[in-house]
């Protein structure tokens, strides 16, 4: 049995938006699929909302692009949630060109949202991937990433 919402997005993700094989269209078909492969209707529940959010904060951004130059300051509720190693993988995700300050707000935004104590690396590289294939013109960043979630190295210093 699964018990992170972030598994279902991993899941659908292999088996619907990395290939060729198109999830059901009918909502309850998709949910009693992800239930019978071991999620709890919990957190089948979470993921599916959380991709919906992702959605409608792909469409309507609540950031402006960045002219270069600034630093993103995290929260205190930021800081519990991401670690000094994900806002690590972060920067370097963002000084490499593989995140814009958009989609690095929109992954900030999406990891708080799964509402965990503390997110883990993994988490964090599986968001990005899922915030960079959702949004259109970052193909290549989108590419990149890929390799870097199915890499066993670890591509950056900390």
């Amino acid at each position: 049995m699964y018990e992170n919402m972030v598994d279902v997005l991993i899941y659908l993700y292999e088996n619907y938006m990395d290939g060729e094989e198109q999830p059901p269209v009918d909502q309850s078909t998709l949910e009693d699929e992800l239930s019978q492969a071991g999620f709890t209707n919990a957190e089948i529940e979470k993921a599916l909302r959380w991709l919906d959010e992702l959605a409608e904060g792909v469409e309507r951004p609540h950031y402006q692009e960045d002219r270069g130059g600034s630093l993103r300051i995290y929260t205190e509720d930021e800081c519990e949630t991401l670690d000094l190693e994900a806002r690590g993988l972060l920067l370097f995700l963002e000084q490499s060109g593989i995140l814009d300050p958009v989609s690095r707000e929109l992954v900030i935004e999406r990891l708080l949202a799964i509402d965990h104590p503390l997110v883990s690396l993994e988490d964090v590289k599986w968001v990005v991937l899922l915030v960079l294939m959702s949004r259109p013109g970052r193909e290549d960043a989108f590419s990149q990433m890929e390799e870097l979630v199915y890499s066993e190295a670890v591509t950056y210093l900390h």
